[in-house]
């Protein structure tokens, strides 16, 4: 079957069962929220949360709670940077390093961000990983951001409590740091002027591809955030 075939029988597909929910009077069952779901409506096939909701939950990782902002984020991300200079040789971090590195060499050819879209979330993850190699972000500062989101998680007693949501949040991090794609051309306008045209390209950061990303950064960095937290605690505690 070509990929033509294959994509108009999963619209069909896609078509069919977003039909089937029509009869489906449900709500969101977010607390507050009064809007009819998408399988309800006949445009989706959500029966969880209403549209609006559900476009949050992709970009944040929760229904509810939002991403935190860099200022936020600032003093954990400090916190945990000196944490691991002073614990560069403990055996957790150096493995953490060693994995960090992994996903650098696992990571394939640079893809440019105006190449991104359309692109399978697992491809678009590697890209990620690709861009933070190839920008020569340390791993350590790598393991840094994993460690801050669990922080700042941790001290804020709003704060989604959820798997994913640390992930994604941690994702969201790493994509800030690996940027995006930038040109600059050049060229002679008249009288001889020149001319300077700029690209900036920033890859999207949402939906599965933070899943993805978040995962993959979880497994290099769970042992030396179990330490990092726990150091954290017990001084909390003294």
């Amino acid at each position: 079957m070509t990929t033509w075939e294959t994509r108009k029988r999963r619209k069909a597909d896609l078509s069919r069962r977003i039909a089937e929910g029509r009869d489906d009077a449900g709500y969101c069952r977010i607390v507050g929220c009064t809007q009819r779901t998408p399988a309800a409506r006949g445009t989706g096939l959500s029966r969880r949360a209403c549209r609006a909701h559900e476009d949050h939950y992709g970009r944040h990782g929760s229904y509810t709670h939002g991403s935190f902002t860099s200022k936020a984020l600032a003093p954990h991300r400090q916190a945990a940077e000196a944490w691991l200079a002073a614990h560069h040789a403990d055996p957790a971090v150096m493995r953490g390093v060693l994995g960090v590195h992994a996903q650098y060499a696992a990571a394939g050819q640079h893809l440019p961000a105006t190449r991104l879209a359309g692109l399978p979330p697992f491809v678009r993850c590697r890209a990620a990983w690709a861009r933070l190699r190839d920008a020569k972000v340390p791993p350590v500062d790598v393991l840094a951001a994993w460690l801050a989101v669990a922080a700042t998680i941790a001290s804020d007693p709003g704060a989604d409590r959820h798997g994913e949501f640390r992930q994604v949040q941690a994702a969201k991090l790493l994509h800030r740091m690996a940027s995006g794609t930038h040109r600059r051309w050049e060229r002679s306008g008249p009288g001889g002027s020149l001319e300077v045209t700029e690209l900036h390209k920033y890859p999207a950061s949402r939906g599965r591809v933070l899943r993805h990303l978040g995962e993959q950064l979880e497994r290099v960095a769970e042992a030396v955030a179990a330490l990092f937290m726990a150091e954290r605690e017990q001084a909390g505690n003294q």
